[in-house]
């Protein structure tokens, strides 16, 4: 499996990245536009970097390096999905995309869930959770942890047969939609845990994985 690491320019979590990059996690790290100055404040250089660069006031220095105009049809981060998509990444971990705009961090979010559909692993990482993208039929098991917050989302009209486990609300083969706050802010409780889908595509927001 080929990953690949999208630095964006909202909330960072450098504790999360250096612990997945000094374990090799990333075949590629991608600066997308400002999430350069995040790369360069903990010393490390991407191996991309893209973008209009307006974000980050000029154009970087990187093994390579690929500039478009600021006028286009396209966010930076979409781009950036494109061309992992195109270089053949199966995961793509993403930093700096939620916080900051809310009209960008919806963009992103929406985006993201089309790369998933079409068979990218696809998890954003804040500065406190994970938001992880599960497109059914699938199984997602949460990380081992003894408590925390895991809120639960359709990214379609529908989605179908969404079943909770191990967590202090249960869901038994619900149908969620994208107008109801129905998965919001179950918990953990410290037994295994798991989401799943029958069909349609879930934003799984829950505790980090390290």
């Amino acid at each position: 499996m080929m990953s690949y690491a999208l630095v964006a320019a909202s909330d960072f979590n450098e504790k999360h990245f250096l612990a997945r990059d000094a374990a090799s996690s990333f075949d590629c790290v991608i600066a997308v536009d400002g999430g350069f100055a995040h790369l360069e404040s903990i010393g490390r250089a991407p191996d991309v970097a893209l973008g209009d660069f307006d974000s980050l006031g000029y154009v970087p220095q990187a093994p390579k390096v690929m500039s478009f105009p600021s006028h286009k049809d396209k966010s930076d981060l979409e781009i950036a999905f494109d061309y992992a998509a195109e270089q053949g990444a199966d995961s793509v971990v993403v930093y700096g995309a939620i916080g900051g705009r809310l009209d960008h961090t919806v963009a992103n979010m929406q985006m993201a869930a089309r790369f998933a559909e079409e068979g990218q692993q696809v998890a954003f990482i804040t500065p406190d959770c994970m938001v992880s993208i599960v497109v059914g039929p699938a199984r997602f098991d949460l990380p081992q942890t003894q408590e925390g917050t895991v809120s639960v989302f359709s990214a379609r009209d529908c989605s179908y047969d969404v079943v909770e486990r191990g967590l202090e609300y249960p869901l038994d083969t619900e149908m969620l939609t994208n107008r109801t706050t129905l998965g919001v802010s179950n918990e953990l409780i410290g037994q295994p845990a798991s989401i799943s889908v029958s069909d349609g595509t879930l934003f799984v927001f829950h505790p980090l994985e390290f």
